[in-house]
């Protein structure tokens, strides 16, 4: 996997991935699109949302929403690592079996998203989760 980022102009890049796809990310905290750091945790969420929405559907659950919602700790001087991530996993569906949804957040984070073993290297991870009923 390659990618590319591209400086633009003050703080503002230009990131390109292999796919062809591209963003854009502000380096003066967020100002005119998504920090570095930004980009970071939406990977994390995105990575281990797939994880949880691909395990219940393969565990047969009828899967409507999954929302991933994280909140950090950071240091407060640089670098400004993370230092504890907490990704919050709301689902929604049809009659979903509680111990399916515990096990398939659980397993995002300790076996599947590349991205959350990567930062657990040197973060706390934790998850949680909830089931959000209609």
């Amino acid at each position: 996997m390659e990618a590319q980022v591209k400086w633009v102009e003050a703080f503002k890049f230009i990131g390109q991935s292999q796919s062809g796809h591209s963003i854009v990310m502000d380096g003066s905290g967020g100002a005119t699109a998504p920090s570095p750091m930004e980009m970071v945790l939406m990977a994390a969420g995105g990575c281990s949302s797939v994880d949880v929405v691909d395990g219940l559907k393969s565990a047969g659950e009828k899967v409507r929403t999954c929302t991933a919602k994280l909140t950090t700790e950071r240091r407060d001087t640089a670098p400004r690592i993370f230092t504890k991530v907490n990704i919050h996993f709301a689902v929604s569906g049809d009659n979903l079996n509680e111990a399916v949804v515990a096990r398939v957040a659980a397993d995002s984070l300790e076996k599947y998203c590349s991205v959350c073993l990567m930062l657990g290297k040197g973060v706390e991870m934790t998850h949680s989760w909830e089931i959000i009923t209609d």
